[in-house]
């Protein structure tokens, strides 16, 4: 039916979106927070074609939501705005929400239209396109680790396990990959699967993992590195808005709890040829050169892998987080990993950074190491057997003030990521690490308050 026979019968094109009452735009931050506006459906085809303008300061947010003016990002150029460009195929409906409605996410651009240096998702398509003129194609999945918690805090006040689905029992224990746990979890599980498919988000499998209500969703591989990356953002919040409507939190905090596993962000990445076919399988070489190069790059990626202060404290032996940089074949003790397999499905494993990473810049950062062993031609050192624990090894920076001087440090990181961008981000991180330091902690009050 053509546009002249719709209207003379009084009927008008159908826009997907036609059924929402109102659309969230979204645009993720460097914290990997989303940020933005939820407009009526009438304003949506408007800003589908004219963008919205936000803050360029929304880029100079600290994970607390206050402006770190440092940057020169906030009131140094007049808190000015700059148009977001939405991104119509990532438009889907949002099923928790009251009233029918919808979401999408937004890339900023500067006033002359080219890339904001500060969008992280920006940062990692400068980074991809490195390798596509390369005529190599980043294929990428993600996997991310998570919590259930209560609602309630404990009785000190902390986070605590859920009570398990139809019982008065707290969680206190759980059997990774336990059958069980997914039985006694399969509501909110199946609920999550739902959201995914009506999101056109790639989950696959869910895992029980080695502590009370912690959990693994992974997304399949995309050939497509920053699509991926969307994905594993609007998995994140999927997942919290699911969790809530359960009557619990979902929290991607690297550490929880004391003397449980942290939650880690698993990359895994292979290189296509313009063919689509899998250039580790039969290149040896190449795979080899990628792994020489996220080994050398490691330490000044730390910042980037473990951004916040509760990082650090998910890194500590034996809890299942690699503290060197070190690979190896079918090793989970090691940094980087050769999962064994099909040979057509030979990637390596990024096993490094913690589930509160912001997605974008760790597969910027990972890509970008790629790129430097093959551009360099690196070797990377002997594969490790056996527990890399036990090694004498050089550790990773393990503290947030040691990694953020390996960033400070790293020339060839800032030339992938932009000097701009590497500069906002090491103030930003800096202004937070100075924050957190101020504060007095329950453990001090404890240790000191009477007996000094």
């Amino acid at each position: 039916m053509n546009k002249a026979h719709s209207a003379k019968h009084g009927h008008s094109a159908r826009h997907p979106w036609s059924d929402y009452q109102s659309v969230d735009l979204m645009l993720c931050d460097i914290n990997g927070v989303l940020r933005g506006k939820r407009i009526q459906t009438s304003a949506l085809e408007n800003a589908l074609r004219d963008g919205i303008s936000l803050p360029a300061s929304v880029f100079a947010l600290d994970i607390t939501g206050q402006t770190v003016e440092e940057t020169g990002l906030g009131f140094a150029q007049g808190d000015s705005d700059r148009v977001c460009r939405l991104l119509p195929h990532t438009l889907a409906p949002v099923p928790w929400h009251r009233t029918p409605s919808g979401q999408i996410l937004m890339t900023m651009e500067e006033s002359d239209g080219s890339p904001f240096f500060a969008d992280p998702r920006h940062v990692l398509q400068k980074v991809v396109q490195r390798l596509l003129d390369k005529g190599l194609r980043p294929c990428v999945a993600v996997e991310l680790e998570f919590y259930l918690v209560d609602q309630k805090v404990g009785p000190d006040g902390l986070p605590q396990p859920p009570i398990l689905p139809g019982t008065d029992e707290r969680m206190h224990d759980t059997q990774v990959y336990s059958l069980d746990d997914l039985d006694s979890w399969e509501d909110f599980l199946v609920r999550v699967a739902e959201v995914c498919e009506m999101q056109h988000i790639p989950a696959d499998n869910a895992v029980a993992e080695y502590a009370p209500g912690q959990f693994e969703i992974n997304l399949t591989h995309q050939n497509d590195a920053v699509a991926a990356c969307d994905q594993a953002i609007l998995l994140k919040r999927a997942i919290k808005a699911i969790a809530i409507k359960e009557g619990m939190y979902a929290t991607f905090m690297a550490k929880p709890y004391n003397g449980q596993a942290g939650s880690g962000m698993h990359i895994h990445v292979s290189l296509l040829d313009e063919a689509g076919n899998n250039l580790f399988s039969d290149n040896h070489e190449l795979l080899r050169q990628a792994i020489a190069g996220n080994c050398s790059m490691l330490p000044e990626c730390m910042a980037l892998f473990a951004p916040n202060a509760n990082s650090y404290r998910r890194l500590q032996p034996q809890m299942f987080v690699p503290l060197h940089a070190s690979w190896g074949f079918d090793n989970r003790t090691v940094a980087l990993r050769i999962p064994s397999g099909d040979k057509s499905n030979t990637r390596l494993e990024h096993r490094v950074a913690g589930a509160d990473a912001n997605p974008y810049l760790v597969v910027a950062a990972i890509l970008a190491a790629v790129d430097h062993g093959i551009s360099e031609q690196l070797r990377p050192p002997a594969p490790i057997q056996g527990d890399a624990n036990k090694l004498d090894l050089q550790l990773l920076p393990y503290r947030w003030q040691d990694a953020l001087d390996r960033f400070a440090q790293s020339h060839r990181l800032s030339q992938y990521l932009g000097k701009d961008f590497h500069r906002a981000y090491l103030i930003n991180k800096r202004h937070e690490l100075a924050e957190f330091d101020q504060h007095v902690t329950p453990l001090e009050y404890q240790w000191y308050q009477h007996l000094v």
